[in-house]
């Protein structure tokens, strides 16, 4: 049986949580996610404290293993950026294709005040979903990387 949780900075999550769903989300992202230190740094910024920072983590369990996470950011901003970032989904590879991944968005949608950014490389499937939700793609985006 699946059980949806969240995880928001008022729970305090420990090191050994934040240290589970990354490990989850560097395995299950596979040639979409980044490296571990990057999704830990995610993950101290969505549960931190602190007034400048937030967001939440929804997760999906079945036992006691996860199978399904989004990571949300909160940006601190509105209007011109959105107040969120869908920053990591990921759903494990025996759960993909049936509705896991649909779950966790809804619900991170509902959770989530103000409009949500994502970004998804065009030959991702997930790319689907988010339209099925409502996500369109507004902007091309460019980085520059120092």
């Amino acid at each position: 049986m699946l059980k949806i949780e969240t995880l928001a900075p008022k729970n305090q999550a420990t090191i050994l949580q934040k240290k589970e769903i990354a490990e989850f989300l560097f395995v299950q992202l596979e040639q979409y996610g980044d490296p571990i230190g990057h999704i830990l740094k995610c993950l101290d910024y969505a549960l931190n404290q602190a007034e400048d920072k937030g967001g939440f983590v929804v997760m999906a369990r079945q036992i006691d293993e996860i199978v399904g996470a989004v990571v949300v950011n909160k940006t601190g901003m509105s209007g011109y950026i959105p107040e969120n970032i869908l920053v990591y989904i990921a759903v494990d590879a025996s759960q993909r294709g049936k509705g896991l991944g649909k779950t966790l968005m809804k619900t991170a949608i509902d959770l989530a005040h103000g409009d949500i950014a994502l970004h998804v490389e065009p030959d991702n499937p997930a790319k689907k979903l988010y339209e099925k939700l409502g996500f369109s793609n507004k902007y091309l985006e460019m980085r520059l990387n120092k």
